[in-house]
């Protein structure tokens, strides 16, 4: 596992327990020193967020991780937003929050000492990687000496080692990405499924 710099202290932003479990283990076996940080305001509604951090916690409880619990922020994820409701997912509203979401990351990094930092945001199949990244290494440009590490956590068995995990820590999972825009568009997904309906059942 190549990190910038050959740095062993990383602020890991984490979107969800079971998108960072996996990712963790690869960071404590390899011999680094992962803090974990929080944020996702774009997380509705406020039981969802509650639901997911206590995962994390929970997590990282039981693996000795530091983590570090920043504000909500439900307001100033909406504003952020504002105009691109109507947005596909991976469209721009996603760049948007995945800026806002990493930017508070790097800053945190810069003022607490961390030179490098990542997000388990990528590791998931319905995230396009590229864009993912791209937000990092903007973010990371406007703080002088702090690196976005790209790793493709996919890659390796990332996913199967994420699935793993997930099962055997029985993780809430998650039906939708997170905003109220996403839950919106699950929604949709779900009613647009065609009913099955037993052929023998009459009238």
């Amino acid at each position: 596992m190549q990190v910038p710099n050959n740095e062993k202290k990383i602020l890991l932003h984490s979107c969800c327990a079971p998108c960072s479990c996996a990712i963790l283990q690869s960071m404590i076996e390899s011999g680094l020193k992962p803090t974990v940080y929080f944020y996702n305001p774009n997380i509705s509604p406020r039981e969802e967020y509650e639901h997911r951090k206590q995962e994390v916690v929970r997590y990282v409880q039981k693996m000795n991780i530091p983590f570090v619990d920043a504000d909500y922020e439900a307001d100033r994820w909406l504003e952020t937003t504002k105009g691109h409701e109507e947005d596909a997912e991976r469209g721009a509203r996603c760049t948007l929050c995945f800026e806002m979401r990493l930017g508070k990351t790097a800053a945190y990094a810069a003022e607490n000492g961390f030179k490098v930092f990542s997000t388990s945001l990528g590791i998931s199949r319905w995230k396009d990687l590229e864009q993912v990244s791209r937000a990092g290494r903007r973010v990371a440009f406007l703080f002088p000496g702090i690196v976005f590490w790209e790793h493709n956590w996919r890659l390796m068995g990332g996913q199967a080692q994420m699935e793993k995990i997930t099962r055997e820590e029985k993780f809430y999972r998650q039906n939708y990405c997170g905003c109220i825009y996403s839950l919106r568009e699950s929604i949709k997904r779900s009613l647009s499924k065609p009913s099955m309906v037993n052929p023998l059942d009459t009238k």
